[in-house]
């Protein structure tokens, strides 16, 4: 965290909110994940990718403000990914490429990581 930040007031405060949202996040982005991976339709796999997507979207957009930079860079890293799937030539498929899964698991690992280290 930089000096600047550690001077703002209530960063602290607005800090520990993150942390705690974050573990609400990375559950809901892993039970996503699950979801996408069990789906049957495209329609099921792609909607909670896309879930997936928009909590990932929240977590780079304040993560890196806030002092988490490399989680901020995972989380906008697990979203690009998903974004290309579902502009990609395999988003009409019933089907959730592993690779996407793998990313989102370890990100949600690197969630935990974080909570760990913050706790």
């Amino acid at each position: 965290m930089t000096k600047i930040m550690a001077e703002l007031p209530g960063i602290d405060r607005i800090r520990k909110r993150f942390v705690e949202m974050l573990a609400d996040r990375q559950t809901q982005i892993a039970s996503h994940g699950l979801a996408a991976w069990d789906g049957k339709t495209v329609d099921e796999i792609n909607s909670n990718l896309a879930g997936a997507q928009a909590i990932l979207h929240q977590i780079a957009g304040s993560a890196g403000s806030l002092g988490f930079e490399e989680l901020g860079q995972a989380a906008r890293d697990c979203e690009v990914r998903i974004v290309d799937h579902l502009a990609g030539p395999d988003a009409d498929l019933a089907i959730c490429p592993i690779e996407l899964i793998s990313a989102l698991d370890s990100f949600v690992a690197a969630c935990r990581t974080e909570i760990e280290a913050q706790a």
